[in-house]
């Protein structure tokens, strides 16, 4: 709603506002402002804070839990605002900063956030660096908790999908408090929040169950580490023109079908379908504890105290336990097991050397990766108005903390090499009489990783009218902050040097430290009754990458009541995170199939290439930090207008700009395997000319240019006999994005297309929604409430790799989900709601992307639980 500009500013209550450091009036500010409330959310059921923002038209990717399978260290839930990467959306608590997660060191996991103690979410949907400093660049997102609250409540909410296999939820909250803060001087509340979700797997859906093998996608990717394995004999074969045996590949189970359901016969070998046994969506627990207290010291001036303890616990349940060809494992043909000595088939044509295999663990069960997040916040805090000032002062102390625990599935490297060479392993089919317990002798479990990253900050901003003009007071703020940050990755080495499914095999223990210390002002200025400007000036010093000075210009316009125009510019910076910088070498898997493109060219094995090892499997990359990386740097511009016609009917438009430099991320892994020529210092070899693994690590790729426009629609109709209805829509569309592989590079776009190139954010490894939209329909008559509520994304073209020309134009659907509830409040003291997400039971639309580790869909874009129903009760006790 539009405040009138040339209204008493007396009549009009003052408050923070996100977005600015001077208070003021949330309709009146120059920046576009979008203001979500969490009993609206309540009733739709939406009661995490990463579901709220996935209904957020300029958020480009909505389910992160769900794509981070199979990652190492990714578990979470993040914002992405702009499609520019997580790590460029500043989160706030309280207008204050929250701890980012020490992986991928620069977002916050929104898991840790308990909607149930939130009043409102704001989100600015411009830059906001000079304000808020590095992060800032794609947008803000405030998420401000009740100021107090007296009483005690519970909430319970459980949902259950209507198709079969998993992925039910639960979620009990209980909030207290005690005192108020204007009669007693005090308050003190908290809130516990629990929350457990159960494991969906690849196989519980159609449009997974197939895995890698979909050839309507014209996809085919399975790995060459199969069961029963995969061997290849050395000396074997036909001869070269010197009489050198050229190798012979072969599996003795191809030819009756591979045994395994999850392996397929091709060419001679057996292909494993490793997509096919994922878990789809992590099992998940969380629990988030938050408590706070403030103290009035006088009618001006008050203390508080608020502390913040979050924790989520993931088991990401992916395929049996992958031992490559080129890895070392072998086969002698002493061994019971060696094909021809009586248990596994003859193959004709042996050598009788050692096999090299490549090899699936597949009756030790499937891998199950725990991860156990830790996040808390102590916050001191003191505000209040002295001498003419409004200020605003904190002391904080953040931690956040990441334990990855092998549970189930994985195999001690070591020992199964020295199984498969003492006979007790058999790689082709089950244990003989004897070794029936093989697998639980060579199982490995245990902590290979934990990473911690702690923040101690300090900050002060203090604000007041410094002039008076004939338009009205000139608004002046001044403020300064310094914050510590530590990071640390350490390697249990017991654990990930055994196994190189960890990734960690060999990598050293690392940590980082900074210190950054900053100054800003900011003026508001009214030039005249319907027009005021804002500008603001910040410098950063970090003492690790340097300094810099970044500013911001708005101006609002406000002609008529029922008209405003505004307009901004600022700047950003973002200094590489301590885990870009020092991240730990890490060689994991690709997530999709790849072939080596000398040994096994278009998928055709050369000479000298052995087909289970360097053909259409799943090859290695090593990850990791660079000490070298620049800051990011960017523009922002924004400008819009909000018109109010009537009352309770409000439309805005707003334009939105953004020039990001520098970016940093890696590069997609397909990218660098379709083009061996251009990227070949990217291939470390091994001494016989196989592939070891790819460079993959962080690097200052080019630039991003995005430019697009938001738009809202608000309408509360009369109040009628039939109730009163309301009417919402929030839209993005994006008219331009554009990126550059590497810098000076050409401009590709990816807007409603899958790009190419780079990982990290959604110029490249991902695609841009031309338009993206969430509109409702709510209704309210005495105790009963309903809401109907569309979400829309646009399709685009796929990424579309596969080999075969008759599978380059697939195009991805769009997306439409329709959720539906109703409220009932007419029971003293309870509330209850009752609805249906996803109503239409609408499938994630056909995919044939292969940057996820999930296939036939892209799981960065939809929800696979299909439609799902929900009950939630809330009873106010006091």
């Amino acid at each position: 709603m539009l405040s009138n500009a040339h209204a008493d500013d007396a009549k009009v209550e003052r408050v923070e506002v996100t977005g600015s450091s001077i208070k003021g009036v949330a309709a009146q500010s120059a920046s576009p402002i979008t203001i979500i409330k969490t009993e609206e959310l309540a009733k739709m059921g939406i009661t995490t804070a990463s579901e709220a923002l996935s209904r957020v038209s300029g958020n480009q990717s909505q389910f992160t839990a769900s794509s981070a399978v199979g990652q190492s260290g990714t578990i979470g839930a993040s914002a992405d605002m702009r499609g520019l990467g997580s790590n460029k959306t500043l989160v706030l608590l309280n207008g204050r900063r929250l701890p980012n997660s020490p992986f991928e060191g620069s977002s916050v996991d929104l898991n840790i956030i308990p909607i149930a103690a939130l009043d409102r979410i704001e989100i600015l949907r411009d830059g906001a660096s000079a304000i808020y400093g590095t992060d800032a660049i794609g947008g803000v997102i405030n998420f401000i908790t009740k100021k107090s609250y007296q009483g005690l409540t519970t909430t319970f909410e459980g949902s259950l999908p209507t198709q079969s296999g998993g992925g039910s939820q639960t979620r009990f909250n209980i909030a207290g408090g005690y005192g108020d803060l204007n009669q007693d001087g005090y308050n003190l509340f908290g809130i516990a929040d629990f929350h457990q979700q159960q494991p969906l797997n690849a196989a519980d859906r159609s449009f997974t169950s197939a895995g890698g093998i979909r050839p309507d996608l014209g996809m085919f990717q399975t790995s060459g580490s199969g069961y029963p394995a995969n061997f290849y004999d050395p000396g074997a074969g036909p001869k070269d023109d010197s009489g050198k045996a050229l190798g012979l590949s072969g599996n003795p189970y191809a030819a009756a079908g591979c045994v395994s359901p999850h392996s397929i016969p091709q060419g001679g070998a057996c292909r494993y379908n490793y997509a096919s046994v994922l878990g789809i969506v992590p099992q998940t627990k969380q629990m988030a504890l938050l408590g706070k207290g403030t103290l009035k010291i006088d009618d001006n001036n008050q203390v508080g105290i608020e502390y913040l303890h979050a924790e989520t616990q993931s088991m990401v349940y992916q395929a049996a336990n992958p031992f490559a060809s080129g890895e070392g494992f072998f086969l002698p043909s002493t061994s019971k097991y060696y094909p021809g000595n009586g248990i596994t088939p003859a193959f004709s044509g042996l050598s009788g050397q050692d096999l090299t295999l490549g090899y699936r663990s597949e009756l030790a069960g499937r891998r199950q990766d725990e991860t156990l997040n830790k996040a808390d916040r102590l916050l001191f805090s003191a505000e209040g108005n002295d001498f003419g000032w409004d200020y605003k002062t904190g002391v904080s102390l953040t931690r956040s903390t990441q334990l990855q625990r092998l549970v189930e599935g994985f195999l001690n490297d070591d020992l199964v090499r020295g199984a498969l060479e003492n006979g007790t392993l058999n790689p082709f089919g089950p244990q003989a009489a004897g070794d029936e317990g093989i697998y639980s002798q060579l199982a490995l479990r245990g902590p290979y990783l934990d990473a911690k990253a702690t923040t101690a900050a300090v900050d002060f901003t203090a604000s007041r009218e410094i002039a008076q003009l004939p338009a009205g007071g000139v608004g002046l703020a001044v403020g300064t902050s310094w914050r510590h940050e530590n990071s640390a990755f350490n390697v249990y080495h017991d654990v990930a040097n055994l196994s190189s499914g960890t990734g960690y095999a060999g990598s050293q223990s690392i940590a980082g430290h900074r210190e950054v210390s900053a100054v800003f002002t900011e003026l508001q200025v009214p030039i005249l009754k319907s027009l005021e400007a804002q500008f603001a000036l910040r410098y950063d010093n970090y003492s690790d990458v340097g300094s810099t000075t970044n500013p911001k210009v708005a101006f609002r316009w406000q002609p008529l009541k029922e008209l405003m125009f505004r307009t901004s510019y600022s700047t950003g910076f973002r200094a590489p995170s301590l885990y870009e910088l020092n991240q730990p070498p890490t060689r994991v898997e690709t997530g999709s199939s790849q072939s080596d493109p000398i040994l096994c060219p278009g998928g055709v094995v050369a000479p000298g290439g052995i087909p289970s090892r360097d053909c259409n499997q799943q090859l290695f990359k090593l990850k990791g930090g660079s000490k070298d990386l620049q800051p990011e740097k960017s523009r922002s511009f924004t400008v819009g207008t909000v018109v109010e016609p009537m009352k309770d009917l409000t439309l805005s438009v707003d334009y939105w700009n953004i020039l990001l430099k520098n970016q940093i991320t890696q590069m997609s892994e397909s990218l660098i395997f379709g083009d061996g020529n251009k990227y070949a210092a990217d291939f470390v070899r091994n001494p016989d000319g196989s592939l070891n693994y790819i460079l993959n690590p962080n690097l200052n790729l080019g630039n991003v240019r995005t430019s697009g426009i938001d738009l809202g629609f608000g309408w509360k109709l009369p109040e009628t006999a039939w109730g009163r209805f309301g009417l919402t829509l929030d839209g993005t569309y994006v008219n331009q994005y554009d990126y550059q592989i590497e810098q000076g590079g050409e401009y590709i776009s990816n807007l409603g297309k899958y790009g190419a190139g780079v990982k990290g954010f959604n110029g490249g490894g991902g695609a841009i929604f031309r338009w993206r939209h969430t509109a409702g329909i709510n209704w309210s008559l005495a105790s009963w409430s309903a809401a109907f509520q569309q979400t829309f994304q646009s399709g685009y073209l796929d990424q579309n790799t596969s080999a075969d020309p008759g599978y380059d134009n697939h195009h991805v659907g769009s997306y439409t989900i329709y959720n539906l509830s109703g409220t009932y409040s007419g029971i003293k003291n309870l509330t209850l709601t009752l609805g249906i997400k996803n109503l239409f039971n609408k499938n994630p639309p056909a995919s044939n992307t292969t940057d996820n580790y999930q296939f036939g869909y892209d799981p960065r874009y939809a929800d696979p639980l299909g439609r799902v129903l929900f009950l939630r009760g809330t009873y106010k006790f006091l």
